[in-house]
């Protein structure tokens, strides 16, 4: 019976293994399911879904795509490669550029440059057929369309004309020639001065053949055949053999002198101009100085002329009074004189003339007549100098017009 019950309960086991087994497998598939079924595209990416029947499907909008177990491939919609020879940028080994200018210098460029794939289904399904990875597309496409463009624009210039006044120039022909094309060339000869020495030499140089003021270009660039977009790029070191750099050095030094001598100069120049202003200011202040002086001179010139005009006006005033005032004393007297003939006056002199005479008298010492009168004459001695009196009074009264015998003003009146 025990024996019977173990042989009838033998095939619950392998049952109870292929649900186990069931279960297992199905949690190991739906996953695997999930997972080649729909695919995640983040928005800094695009990505190629290849389905098993060969179809393929180029994805650019971020979301969730239906991949039906088919292969993957993204691509960063945007990376930057590094032509640098230092080594912690981009791949640890040198990548710089390589540069031959058209006077036989060599030198390496360094830098990065941005690009961005292709977005239309087209040129993305191209790049993916023929590269199928980024890292092809680095260095299959970016770098050798770098390397052509610095191949083609080294020869358009010098070494120490890329170091100096063309600098900027061999940026702008490789970033158009990277991402347009190569340009196409003429070797012309042209005279150019040996940075070191000066001597004139002459040189084969590359020239752009230019149709309509744009250059032709010798072929089109791959970037732009395969739709990928290319930054502008940035050049952080230039390393030149040490030839070249020994010779850009002196150039430079010699620049610099040159400079030097015309900052010298302008200086000089400037110092000459300013001490001419100076110069000017300082006549031209002396000047008004000089001119104020005159300022106040004829100023003063012109009160003292003002001061002497009334001066002499106030003079010929006091002129006029003084002849006015003496005219009109002068009337006054002549008027006073003929109303009374002058009497005060022909008295007044009358008098004096007396005194003098009576002076004159008194003081002789001699005889007025004769000590000996004969024939009676003593009557008249004592009157001798009575006589004489009298005759002088006559005589001054006739110098005078005056007329003692008359009464009132008219005695005093000349005698015709």
């Amino acid at each position: 019976m025990a024996i019977s019950d173990n042989i009838n309960n033998v095939p619950a086991v392998p049952h109870r293994l292929k649900t186990i087994a069931k279960m297992a497998a199905g949690v190991i598939i739906l996953p695997w399911l999930l997972v080649n079924s729909v695919e995640m595209l983040d928005s800094t990416e695009i990505m190629v879904i290849q389905y098993p029947n060969g179809t393929l499907l180029a994805a650019v909008e971020p979301g969730w795509y239906a991949q039906w177990f088919g292969s993957v491939t993204k691509y960063p919609l945007r990376s930057q490669f590094s032509f640098s020879s230092a080594l912690d940028q981009g791949a640890p080994t040198n990548e710089s550029l390589k540069l031959r200018f058209n006077d036989g210098g060599h030198a390496n460029v360094s830098g990065v440059v941005s690009w961005e794939m292709p977005i239309d289904h087209d040129h993305l399904i191209m790049v993916h057929r023929k590269f199928g990875n980024r890292k092809a597309v680095e260095q299959q496409i970016i770098r050798p369309t770098l390397e052509s463009a610095a191949y083609t624009s080294g020869p358009l210039m010098s070494s120490t004309e890329s170091a100096a006044e063309k600098r900027n120039l061999l940026l702008q022909f490789m970033q158009d020639q990277a991402k347009n094309g190569t340009y196409q060339t003429r070797t012309v000869s042209l005279k150019v001065p040996d940075p070191l020495t000066g001597v004139e030499k002459t040189v084969n140089a590359a020239e752009i053949v230019m149709s309509g003021g744009i250059p032709v270009r010798e072929q089109e660039s791959a970037t732009k055949v395969f739709g990928i977009n290319l930054l502008p790029m940035t050049i952080n070191q230039i390393k030149y053999d040490e030839a070249i750099e020994q010779q850009i050095t002196q150039r430079q030094v010699s620049i610099q002198g040159v400079q030097i001598a015309q900052a010298n100069a302008l200086k000089a120049e400037q110092d000459a101009i300013t001490a001419e202003k100076q110069g000017q200011a300082e006549a031209a202040k002396a000047k008004w100085a000089q001119e104020a002086i005159k300022a106040q001179k004829i100023t003063e010139a012109e009160q003292f002329l003002e001061i002497a005009i009334l001066e002499a006006k106030r003079a010929e005033q006091y002129k006029n009074r003084q002849i006015l005032e003496g005219q009109g004393n002068a009337e006054k007297k002549r008027l006073e004189m003929a109303a009374n003939g002058a009497l005060d006056q022909k008295l007044d002199a009358y008098v004096a003339i007396q005194k003098a005479y009576a002076e004159a008298i008194g003081n002789y010492k001699g005889a007025w007549v004769p000590q000996i009168v004969t024939g009676g004459a003593n009557a008249q001695a004592a009157s001798g100098a009575q006589q004489l009196i009298d005759l002088l009074s006559v005589k001054t009264a006739k110098d005078l017009g005056l007329d003692m015998s008359i009464q009132g003003a008219a005695q005093t009146m000349p005698k015709p």
